[in-house]
């Protein structure tokens, strides 16, 4: 069987096989057996699913990161796992890659981070409590793209992901009667100032982000009844994480002096963070020179700058000191991302593992 219909074959097998994030323990099972045909080490944890496994010896390696997770959404009427996002494509080509640099001289350590629940924006962070960037000087991570980003055998060196952040907020208050508006502190006059005060939160022109407040919950079945009691979301998102971080300063000073301007308890929550990109030199050269190599000059596209995020960014973010890039790999994805009847043309997956393998293998390490 030759390595494209291998790459193949796991892809087919991921794809009818999902599992949610943070469950995927099948899907660990299977990389383990295909691993453990090839001879490859790896270490599995306890109280996790996912794996890391490693090919050769040495200082400074050199890593690949794959997410494993599928997403629990309707399909065809019926509430199921699904990999709509492309997942199933990156543990087949992370698979792929080692198939191809076993072939090599293995003058360094190269890792391949299988990795769970990026779904939830929290899996790279258990992989990092386990070690997983341990000695590793450069990180290298992939995903599929929409048609309508990248067009089908097209590849971008990098994928520049915003950044962004949420919060659940509750006011605390005093209803009243509609009669008698100055006996309460209505709940409603303060989300009111919020959505004022977040439009004069500015940042530099010429970057890109975004405050909105997407909830807003007060009151009941009574309409002479002014309440006291609310509830409120805020959408918070910026392409860089350095503006992402003033504006998340900035509503909670805001927060604090309208509770204090108001006479109410505000109290909230920051949920579900993901950082924005971080890009360096060195990786990204070496996918531009790997995608020229392997896929010829006519497949290299510009990067990619999109307001959509991923937890890949976890591991420089912690990690400042790695080197970092995300590889996008044009599939001719449709519908879409995350649409539940998503697909993607697999002819792809063998050359997107051969790019991969060879960025790898270009990349320099700072010593």
């Amino acid at each position: 069987m030759s390595y494209e219909e291998q790459i193949l074959g796991w892809y087919h097998h991921f794809h009818e096989h999902p599992e949610i994030s943070g469950k995927e323990f099948e899907t660990t099972n299977t990389i383990a057996e295909i691993l453990d045909s090839f001879g490859v080490r790896y270490k599995r944890f306890s109280d996790c699913t996912g794996l890391i496994a490693e090919l050769g010896e040495g200082g400074g390696a050199v890593a690949l990161r794959a997410d494993i997770d599928a997403l629990w959404q309707e399909v065809g009427g019926i509430m199921q796992a699904n990999h709509s996002c492309g997942h199933d494509a990156h543990i087949a080509m992370a698979l792929g890659a080692i198939l191809y640099l076993r072939e090599q001289p293995l003058n360094r350590k190269y890792r391949f981070i299988f990795q769970p629940a990026e779904e939830k924006g929290n899996g790279s962070l258990w992989m990092i409590k386990r070690g997983a960037m341990d000695g590793v000087s450069v990180l290298f991570g992939m995903h599929v793209r929409p048609e309508e980003e990248l067009a089908y055998g097209q590849f971008t060196p990098s994928i520049h992901h915003g950044a962004c952040i949420f919060l659940e907020g509750k006011i605390r208050g005093t209803d009243a009667h509609g009669a008698r508006p100055h006996q309460g502190k209505s709940a409603i006059d303060v989300m009111v100032a919020i959505h004022g005060y977040l439009a004069t939160l500015y940042a530099d022109p010429a970057e890109n982000y975004s405050i909105k407040l997407t909830k807003m919950i007060a009151g009941g079945q009574n309409t002479n009844i002014i309440p006291g009691n609310g509830l409120f979301a805020i959408d918070v998102r910026a392409q860089c994480n350095p503006v992402l971080d003033v504006m998340i300063d900035s509503i909670e000073t805001g927060l604090d002096r309208i509770a204090e301007l108001f006479g109410v308890q505000i109290e909230y929550e920051w949920k579900d963070y993901t950082p924005g990109a971080t890009v360096s030199k060195e990786p990204e050269r070496s996918a531009r020179e790997s995608i020229i190599k392997i896929a010829g000059e006519e497949a290299l596209e510009k990067p990619i700058i999109t307001s959509g995020s991923d937890d890949f960014h976890f591991y420089s973010r912690k990690h400042p000191e790695v080197q970092t890039t995300m590889i996008g790999i044009g599939a001719q994805v449709s519908p879409g991302l995350h649409h539940p009847k998503m697909q993607i043309q697999t002819d792809i997956l063998d050359l997107g593992a051969r790019v991969l393998a060879e960025a790898m293998q270009l990349v320099h390490i700072k010593e």
